[in-house]
């Protein structure tokens, strides 16, 4: 009776904490990753976890949880808000952070990887974006110290001791952010020992080498913390960030285009990583992406890169989106541990599912609805096992998605490691918030849907504490935007939904029609201007 007990109290809390949101549209496979296996996903494998069949550790990754976090500020916001102050307390005083560490002594590493620490201010103001809880910058955290690395140091991985000295997260951030500030000859930031994509490791070991993609993420993070810093009355410190933020797009776009893309970066040598003339490493997919994603100001340039991605990374075959082609291989260039894998697996020119989904992203935010659903459906593990020939090709679970699939000659369209991948959060979102529409912002709720052309007729139940919207859509082909967004029968501006946590059921009907006023592209998942109200506070399931 015991174990039977504790089993329905096991179902019941997964059938709540998954219920918050469910959709029912005319593409199944989209309703299954929604209602549940990709939220499952983050929470059971990368925050509770934090191991995969393929991965197995349970350290806390800096960057990692923290972006997974941000796929639950809806579900479980308060752990989106623990995830920032744990990580907040593995900074060093100097502002970089712990690339990864081992609870519960903390034991981790100390890394030349640039991007970790910029994820702390981009998810704190995303955090703030969708909840409206700007009191967590004030929340306190301390600080720790360890060993600096030496020269000729890469990584070391020892323990580490508190400093004594706390700031709150709002100084932390800004921290992360004046570390970040460290440029090269082309005005972009130092990329050291590696950004986003780790196994580019030694392109600037030497302190010179650049990145693009760190460049335009720096860019987002500034565009995004300046209002926050303007809000708290700062207005110094946002007026510097803006500043930067333009001198920063300035050099992006006099420097990193390449006549039809943007490069990915400069090594130690000079030598231009991504540049049409390369023969490995031609063209790589997160400029592409993050010149959208960051909200770069010349979107004929943008439009022409995401092209040149569909000509050139798309493989519709195969069904897969590569990271970069050609993969590295046999040119005397090092870019680092990325060459010790296959050509075409996993970073070295696979499909990196993480990198896959901001091409979708960026897609949808420029409005390509078609090409973002097609690559949203190419990402859907349940697709690649749709008959035998296709499973028995893909070899993975088709209920959780993969960190990678092959690009190998005689691989081609194999699933590499599943479950543990940061590809689940940000699959979740490309998926309800920026195709579905659904993006809430403070005590707003608004509805900004991208589907296909063929979709008439769908319905969303969206759970608000204890209150549930039951959200009705009405569309006819040709519509081209929302007209008109009604609660229980009474028109609501800005055609969004006010969030009350009142205990009933309320019925929404969203109207399309074909000369509706479109939203702007700009406005999904990015910087929002005014800080949102916070809710009142409701229990979390």
């Amino acid at each position: 009776d015991s174990a039977n007990s504790e089993l329905d109290r096991v179902r019941s809390h997964w059938r709540d904490t998954l219920s918050q949101l469910h959709v029912r549209t005319p593409d199944t496979a989209t309703n299954l990753l929604v209602n549940g296996w990709l939220p499952y996903q983050v929470l059971a494998s990368r925050l509770f976890a934090r191991s995969g069949y393929y991965q197995s550790g349970g350290a806390w990754g800096f960057r990692d949880q923290l972006q997974d976090a941000m796929a639950l500020l809806n579900t479980r916001p308060d752990l989106a808000r623990a995830q920032l102050l744990r990580s907040a307390r593995h900074q060093f005083r100097e502002g970089d952070v712990q690339h990864w560490w081992h609870p519960p002594t903390g034991k981790g590493v100390r890394t030349r990887i640039t991007d970790d620490l910029l994820w702390l201010p981009w998810c704190a103001a995303e955090y703030v974006r969708v909840t409206g809880d700007a009191a967590v910058l004030d929340e306190t955290a301390p600080f720790i110290e360890g060993r600096a690395l030496a020269e000729d140091e890469e990584s070391v991985y020892e323990d580490v001791r508190l400093t004594g000295e706390s700031a709150s997260l709002y100084e932390h951030c800004l921290r992360a952010i004046r570390r970040a500030l460290r440029f090269g000859t082309h005005g972009l930031p130092l990329i050291g020992g590696g950004d986003w994509n780790d196994g580019m490791n030694r392109l600037g070991i030497r302190g010179h080498g650049e990145s693009v993609w760190l460049g335009m993420f720096l860019f987002d993070v500034l565009e995004r913390f300046a209002p926050l810093a303007n809000a708290r009355g700062d207005t110094a410190t946002g007026a510097d960030l803006e500043a930067t933020a333009a001198e920063l797009e300035s050099m992006l776009e006099r420097h990193a285009w390449d006549g039809d893309w943007y490069l990915r970066a400069w090594n130690d040598d000079g030598i231009a990583i991504g540049s049409a003339t390369a023969e490995e490493c031609r063209i790589d997919s997160l400029p592409q992406s993050w010149s959208v994603l960051a909200n770069l100001g010349d979107r004929a340039r943008s439009e022409r890169a995401l092209d040149a991605v569909l000509e050139h990374l798309v493989d519709l075959d195969a069904g897969i989106v590569k990271l970069f082609t050609p993969p590295f291989d046999k040119t005397p260039l090092d870019p680092g541990y990325i060459k010790g894998y296959v050509p075409g697996v996993r970073e070295n020119g696979g499909q990196y599912t993480h990198a896959a989904v901001w091409v979708a992203l960026a897609l949808a935010r420029l409005g390509r609805v078609e090409d973002a659903w097609r690559i949203a459906r190419m990402l859907n593990p349940i697709r690649h096992s749709a008959d035998t020939e296709t499973a028995q090709c893909y070899r993975l679970e088709p209920y959780a998605i993969a960190a990678d699939v092959y690009a190998a000659t005689a691989h081609t369209g194999r699933g590499g490691w599943s479950w543990y991948t940061g590809s689940a959060g940000w699959m979740y979102r490309l998926l309800a918030e920026s195709l579905l529409g659904l993006r809430r912002e403070g005590r707003l709720l608004r509805i900004m849907p991208r589907v296909p052309d063929d979709w008439t007729r769908w319905s969303v139940d969206w759970r608000h504490g204890s209150t549930r919207y039951r959200i009705e859509f009405v569309r006819k082909p040709g519509d081209t935007g929302v007209a008109d967004v009604s609660v229980d029968g009474t028109l609501q501006p800005a055609r969004a939904i006010e969030l009350v946590d009142d205990g009933n059921d309320h019925e929404v009907l969203v109207r399309f029609a074909a000369h509706a006023v479109p939203f702007e592209p700009a406005a999904d998942v990015g910087p929002d201007y005014a800080v949102p109200q916070p809710d009142a506070p409701t229990a979390s399931p």
